[in-house]
């Protein structure tokens, strides 16, 4: 079961997570696990996006726990622990090391060209894969349309995934970014108009007029090795999707913004490995042991 969506307006987990807070600096291990599992899912889902590999994602979402953990004593109660966990998570994302696939350095013209390199071949025959055809296709939709966020800057990316593909308010994102709403706004939108005017002209997803279809490019793509129906990325039977876990309910979107946004909030919103016994770990090492004060 996906864990109640952090971002959305109601205060109950907001109260929850304090608690929990609480009784971690009362030496509670199990409240930090349960910490832990609350949000381990949303903190990978965000890296995910940004880094595009689900091992740098693991790397990254494990480094932004060991954050968490070390900071917890400064957890001050004027502010929400979301705004204060994902602040974290955020600034961590976007000061990281750079990750595999952006030292790659991917820009929109390179994408592109990558893309339209690739032949328009038939789908393969159902007898040849080991998986439904149409999974292949989804796989080649979804990685395509998530490698598309790499060529955006992080702070754009950033931007896109919390405002438009997690439905993040304005408000909520100016709090986690440090910035003012109408700044928040402003870098959404620019995020938007460079990545819809790039989908528009490339995508046929969104412009019936482009050539470009999954389909089509599916058997180049594993021709060439982006895709192995032995080991999918991202096509996963039985997974929510982010529009599933995180309506969108704090901004109403032109319909064209709408469209755009709608292919990314079609993609699964992913199990994240459990990070706990990593925790445990890390807790029961002696630069740790100090984050719970009274030893259970």
């Amino acid at each position: 079961m996906t864990p109640p969506n952090p971002f959305a307006d109601s205060g109950e987990t907001d109260a929850s997570d304090r608690e929990l807070l609480a009784r971690i600096r009362d030496g509670s291990r199990e409240a930090l696990e349960e910490l832990v599992r609350r949000h381990q899912g949303w903190i990978y889902n965000i890296a995910l996006r940004m880094v595009y590999l689900p091992q740098d994602a693991e790397d990254v979402t494990q480094e932004v726990l060991v954050k968490v953990l070390t900071k917890i004593s400064t957890f001050e109660a004027r502010s929400s622990v979301r705004t204060w966990l994902y602040r974290i998570t955020a600034n961590h994302v976007l000061n990281m090391k750079r990750r595999r696939l952006e030292e790659v350095g991917w820009t929109f013209e390179r994408y592109a060209a990558g893309v339209g390199g690739a032949p328009e071949l038939d789908l393969p025959d159902p007898g040849s894969v080991p998986v439904d055809v149409q999974l292949l296709v989804d796989e080649v939709r979804i990685g395509c349309s998530s490698g598309m966020l790499l060529c955006l800057d992080r702070e754009q990316r950033l931007v896109y995934i919390l405002g438009a593909i997690f439905g993040v308010s304005d408000a909520v994102g100016a709090e986690l970014l440090e910035v003012s709403r109408d700044g928040f706004r402003q870098k959404l939108a620019r995020a938007r108009r460079d990545l819809h005017s790039f989908m528009h002209q490339q995508c046929g997803l969104i412009n019936t007029a482009n050539p470009c279809r999954c389909a089509k490019k599916t058997q180049a793509f594993m021709r060439a090795g982006y895709i192995d129906p032995d080991n999918l990325v991202f096509a996963r039977a039985h997974l929510a999707r982010v529009r599933e876990v995180a309506p969108l309910v704090n901004e109403r979107l032109e319909d064209l913004d709408a469209a755009y946004a709608a292919i990314h909030r079609d993609h699964p919103f992913h199990r994240a490995p459990d990070f706990v016994a990593a925790v445990r770990a890390l807790v029961d090492q002696p630069a740790f042991q100090s984050i719970l004060g009274r030893r259970q």
